[in-house]
């Protein structure tokens, strides 16, 4: 009885671990707005120890392949200037632009959306580029001027500089 009771404590113990290193994941959020600054969608940031995973539920969109990237200030103040008070990529390293750039990738770059024919577009991405808190050296996405996500208008092609021939910005989500 002695061994059961030994078990049953070292298996509670275990599961208090578990759940108290689910509950020390630092997370941060988005909300998504269009040019008319209507509402389209959320993200959700969850630090891990070698990254950030990026769950993104995003909807009114116009359907087609979308090139989404975390750009350097936390800001989506000016729809009708298309967002560009958040400046560009999250790059504290100064790299080039693209995924598949061998002079890259930037902090802010990450893979097209491709947003469904009823203007949705579900699914989790993960970045080991950055942090919510600068982690391990990564870019810092919560710095003094925090960041936003911007989805482009086209898809990214990983390596023309500086967007990937994105073309013009038409959502924005400032990261908090």
């Amino acid at each position: 009885m002695k061994t059961a009771n030994a078990l049953s404590v070292i298996a509670a113990v275990a599961f208090t671990a578990t759940a108290a290193q689910a509950a020390l994941l630092e997370k941060a959020t988005a909300e998504f707005i269009d040019r008319e600054n209507n509402p389209i969608g959320t993200a959700t940031l969850t630090e891990g120890p070698n990254g950030v995973l990026i769950h993104l539920d995003l909807h009114g969109l116009p359907p087609g392949p979308k090139a989404i990237h975390i750009h350097g200030v936390g800001t989506c103040v000016d729809p009708e200037a298309n967002f560009v008070a958040s400046t560009g990529h999250l790059n504290p390293d100064g790299k080039k632009h693209g995924l598949m750039n061998p002079d890259g990738p930037d902090a802010g770059d990450l893979p097209n959306l491709y947003v469904r024919e009823d203007g949705t577009f579900e699914a989790e991405f993960f970045t080991s580029l950055a942090s919510l808190d600068g982690h391990h050296g990564r870019a810092n996405i919560l710095d003094h001027d925090g960041a936003a996500f911007v989805i482009h208008q086209n898809r990214d092609d990983h390596i023309t500089q500086p967007i990937g021939g994105a073309g013009p910005r038409i959502g924005c989500g400032v990261i908090k």
